[in-house]
């Protein structure tokens, strides 16, 4: 199936559309994105003489949405250039060229009538194999196809994407009542390798899975919220982190979402269930439906539960609505009891934990919206879902939740808070008491060898484990550990390969990681057939441990400053010299000295959604982990020949570190010369360890031999002039302060090897030296102290 998908068309070019048309690009799929035909010429239309026949204009609302995907933010996909993937056209010159695709995706308005008509449509140039999908986010799969024939509904499902396609992991597929089974299994498994999603099999019923248990969330909460008099920080203060869920919480989602499409999606429940205590519940709350009624649906008209307006300073200001009197005031900050032992417990799990144990008003709002959470999604196993993973699967990867509602149950106690739950008039199900009954603690168990095990029909199941997505923690658990202290381990992937995680706060590297890298390296040398750099932590790895460079340099110890950067970048060559394939696995934030931990492997496998880049310079200091060494061995690399300029190459990597420049993607971050075009970027992000270890065992079996040590051509002496002469010309324009210079002249001195004459060869620890000089001259520096502190206290860079 992974090879059977070449190419796809995409109908309807909205935000959706060709926000789909991109992620199908991102995967190396050739789409065809189709739309009506304009009925109007545009003004420039008509100044250039265009007729509404000719193909521009026939063609625009496609061709526009392609060009608008350049301009989004953030970016739909990996690389502008991917865009030339996407071909557009419109529905009626073009309807025709979807029997040479693979995939037909309809994503036009959610209006089923429309939906019937342009499926009869695609139907009459159907081939046999053809899969069709509608992306509708809650309209019966069944209902829209049901005047077509039966050969076309058994290649038709819906797949509901979320927004944006790209970002947002949770791909619903809905088969309908004669959708072909095994061609549901391939294109799940197609749309998890290929296209890097999560899939939950939904049933077809109203919003199907993540929109019916979230949008019902959101509902009690705005009925809480009204009956209570709680205030919208109250309710962002509780539904927020405190609970494990985002940072946008409820009513900041709504903002985000639109509060008008909100009412919509709960309107499709409020039509289409049958039971009336339901219809209820999703019935339009009264502010919701004010807010619609005076315009404020949220970011996009400037203004919903928050408004963001200009300050007397200039700056911005967020302010939050107050519903008694429908007017926006400055907000309020919010803190108990509860909120504090929540954000000092470690995990989801602990946090939601202590919320509700607290004791207090915030408390008891958390308890009561996660109760009937809880209970409702109990109630719709089997009906909107097969099974409680899929559920939890679907709110953990649609809504961003931490915990999905029955791990949530597990945390918290399920015993208990059923028997609370019940106290209080909650309906807990059937299948709940009696799995209770039985003598059952949770829902979820884990047996021998990290297994994992589910309730399923009355019973534990064991949860589908997939080979290729490997768990650290679950071979931990399961004694895999060869070596490991506070801030990394050594663990046994199996078949001879080791694999080295970070796992110490935001993964920054300090003296414990890079002392077990040593370790690390000298038992894999004895021991295995290569090792994987990789771990499961939110982002791969935040750079260096400042806070103790910082320490050190203010107390101005300078020999330890010294150590740990020899340190630092011993263990970074102890890694290129290992005599076994070394592989890494990046994702996501991979800053500073995580890049210099990627950088002497052979080959690196990275995530798609990794944001690479060497950016000392934001707390004025320049990488002296190999980071400037490997650059310029990269440049020498390229450039054999004696009399080759390297100057070009060298002035883009002088760029590159010089600005901080943090890739976009996996594909940007080959694009700025992070990584090499043998290296690898993978959609599949819970795929990367498994990848990386298959990297290794090739490179094994293939008889491995370490690239020895060579010598570096450097531009010397003339480079360093022509960068500098650069960064002075940024300081005359205005573009970078006095200090930004100072750091640019000794970046420019370590990446042109120095003072010496050019061409010179020079060995990679005379780079090392340089680098080490240069940070340990840099950290002396006041306005670099200033700059490291600020990045520590206000998680962002000082430009001084």
């Amino acid at each position: 199936m992974n090879q059977s998908i070449r190419k796809a068309a995409v109908i309807g070019s909205g935000i959706m559309g060709s926000g789909i048309a991109a992620h199908l690009a991102n995967a190396g799929i050739s789409c065809l994105l189709l739309d009506i035909v304009p009925s109007k010429l545009t003004d420039e239309e008509a100044a250039k003489g265009l007729t509404l026949e000719h193909p521009a204009v026939r063609n625009r609302l496609a061709t526009a949405a392609i060009a608008k995907l350049a301009k989004i933010n953030p970016a739909p996909l990996y690389d502008p250039d991917f865009a030339k993937r996407i071909t557009p056209g419109n529905l009626e010159d073009d309807l025709a060229r979807v029997a040479d695709v693979d995939w037909v995706i309809e994503v036009v308005v959610e209006n089923l009538q429309v939906k019937r008509e342009l499926l009869r449509k695609v139907e009459a140039h159907w081939k046999p194999g053809l899969v069709v999908s509608s992306n509708t986010s809650g309209i019966s799969i069944d209902e829209m196809s049901a005047e077509c024939g039966p050969e076309f509904r058994k290649h038709f499902m819906g797949t509901h994407f979320f927004n944006p396609p790209r970002y947002m992991k949770l791909l619903e597929i809905i088969p309908g009542r004669d959708t072909d089974a095994a061609l549901v299994r391939r294109m799940k498994d197609f749309c998890e390798n290929a296209l890097g999603k999560g899939v939950v099999i939904a049933k077809d019923t109203p919003n199907f899975v993540a929109n019916r248990i979230g949008t019902y969330g959101l509902l009690v909460t705005l009925r809480e919220m009204a009956e209570k008099g709680y205030t919208v920080e109250e309710i962002e203060a509780v539904t927020g982190p405190a609970m494990g869920r985002p940072k946008s919480a409820t009513l900041r989602t709504l903002d985000l979402v639109g509060i008008d499409t909100f009412l919509h999606v709960a309107d499709n429940v409020h039509r289409n269930v049958m039971d009336g205590a339901e219809r209820a519940v999703f019935e339009h709350p009264a502010l919701a439906k004010e807010l619609v009624a005076r315009g404020w649906i949220g970011e996009k008209a400037g203004q919903g539960f928050f408004k963001k307006i200009k300050g007397p300073d200039g700056k911005s200001e967020i302010l939050a609505l107050d519903p008694a009197t429908m007017e926006y005031r400055p907000q309020k900050k919010v803190s108990s009891g509860s909120l504090e032992a929540a954000k000092l417990a470690k995990g989801a799990r602990e946090k939601t934990k202590a919320l509700i144990a607290g004791g207090d008003r915030y408390s008891e709002l958390a308890w009561s919206l996660l109760s009937q959470v809880l209970v409702y999604s109990a109630a719709k196993v089997g009906e909107i879902a097969d099974s409680i993973e899929e559920i939890d699967n679907a709110m953990k990867w649609g809504f961003n939740w931490e915990l999905g509602p029955f791990e949530a149950w597990d945390a918290i106690g399920l015993a208990t808070s059923a028997l609370r739950m019940e106290r209080e008039g909650l309906a807990v199900p059937g299948w709940v008491k009696e799995w209770i009954a039985q003598g059952n603690t949770s829902f979820y168990r884990k047996g021998e060898g990290g297994r994992k095990f589910y309730i399923h029909e009355g019973r534990y199941r064991e949860a589908e484990e997939k080979p290729e997505n490997i768990s650290l923690r679950a071979l931990k658990e399961n004694g895999r550990t060869i070596i490991g202290n506070s801030g990394a381990s050594l663990v046994d992937l199996g078949d001879g390969v080791a694999c080295l995680e970070f796992h110490s706060p935001n993964n920054a590297i300090g003296s414990d990681i890079l002392s077990l890298i040593s370790q690390g390296v000298e038992e894999v040398r004895r021991n295995y057939e290569g090792l994987v750099i990789a771990n499961e932590g939110r982002n791969f790895c935040v750079g260096a441990n400042i806070m103790l460079l910082l320490m050190e340099a203010q107390d101005e110890e300078w020999d330890e400053v010294d150590g740990i950067i020899r340190m630092f970048q011993n263990a970074m060559l102890k890694i290129k010299r290992l005599e076994k394939p070394v592989v890494a696995a990046p994702h996501r934030m991979t800053l500073g000295g995580g890049v210099e931990a990627c950088l002497p492997a052979d080959q690196v496998i990275a995530s798609a959604e990794t944001y690479y880049g060497l950016v000392e310079v934001g707390v004025g200091l320049i990488p002296a982990g190999g980071g400037c060494k490997e650059f310029a061995l990269r440049i020498s690399q390229s450039e054999r020949s004696p009399d080759a300029d390297l100057l070009p190459r060298l002035s883009q990597a002088f760029e590159t570190i010089g600005m901080a420049k943090v890739s976009t993607s996996g594909h940007d971050a080959k694009k700025l010369g992070y990584l090499k075009e043998t290296d690898r970027v993978l959609l599949n992000q819970d795929r990367r360890i498994y990848e990386a270890k298959q990297a290794v065992l090739r490179m094994a079996q293939a008889g491995y031999e370490p690239i020895p040590e060579e010598r570096v051509r450097v531009a010397g002496a003339e480079g360093k002039a022509a960068l500098t002469l650069g960064a002075i010309g940024m300081r005359q324009s205005g573009w970078i302060s006095d200090h930004d210079l100072k750091i640019a002249k000794k970046l420019a001195h370590v990446l042109a090897g120095g003072d010496v004459p050019a061409g010179t060869l020079v060995s990679e620890q005379y780079l090392l030296d340089l680098e080490r000089e240069a940070f340990l001259s840099l950290c002396g520096e006041p306005k670099t102290q200033q700059r490291m502190q600020h990045m520590l206290t206000k998680g962002k860079a000082l430009r001084n």
